[in-house]
């Protein structure tokens, strides 16, 4: 979750239950408390995302590619070795100067694996699912996107049987950046629309 984040927590019993469940396992011996957060971190943040990444890397280099991605994401993204549960039915929805997708799960947490890992707290809260059907433009100022009031806002909900993955703009000024480079850019929220792609400055500060 972004610092700026100001959404809440999922609802408390939702937490007691994952709370209960994680000690006992502590508990039993079944697993260390490090191992698990670090396991977590792994696909919720790392892992997953980076497979995204390089896919939205591919498609701002690859006129090609991107045409692909757009037309038929999920065979698209299988030329990565991407696929599986959770991502049999993958749209990509580019955002530009005139259109800001962002994507939800108003129900439960329906997300695609395959290319962003495990999904965020936040994207599985009830504030988060209900407030950014309502108010869409207030919800992305609190993670730190202010877009111009030109800009339609256009919300995707994901369904069990299809997810979206989220094309953001290429920033500016990385004309001559290895796709690689690019790939370091592209930020898990980005991917569901929520945040803008980061700037090489952000980068290399980080």
């Amino acid at each position: 979750m972004t610092s700026k984040h100001k959404h809440g927590d999922p609802l408390p019993e939702t937490v007691l239950r994952v709370k209960s469940l994680e000690s006992l396992l502590i508990e039993k011996g079944l697993v260390e408390a490090d191992a698990l957060d670090a396991l977590i971190d792994r696909y919720e943040n790392k892992v997953g995302p980076k497979n995204g990444a390089k896919v939205v890397a591919r498609a701002w280099v690859d006129a090609d590619f991107r045409k692909r991605l757009l037309a038929d994401a999920t065979l698209a993204v299988a030329e990565f070795g991407y696929s599986g549960a959770q991502g049999e039915e993958l749209i990509a929805l580019e955002n530009t100067d005139d259109v800001h997708n962002v994507v939800v799960c108003t129900l439960c947490s329906c997300y695609p694996w395959p290319v962003l890992g495990l999904p965020p707290v936040w994207y599985k809260s009830e504030p988060y699912r209900a407030r950014v059907v309502r108010e869409p433009r207030k919800v992305l100022e609190e993670f730190g996107t202010s877009l111009p009031e030109s800009t339609e806002i256009r919300v995707w909900d994901s369904t069990a049987e299809t997810r979206y993955l989220v094309v953001p703009k290429r920033p500016v000024g990385t004309e001559g950046m290895s796709e690689e480079e690019l790939a370091d850019l592209v930020n898990r929220d980005s991917m569901i629309g929520t945040r803008l792609a980061d700037t090489p400055a952000m980068v290399k500060e980080a």
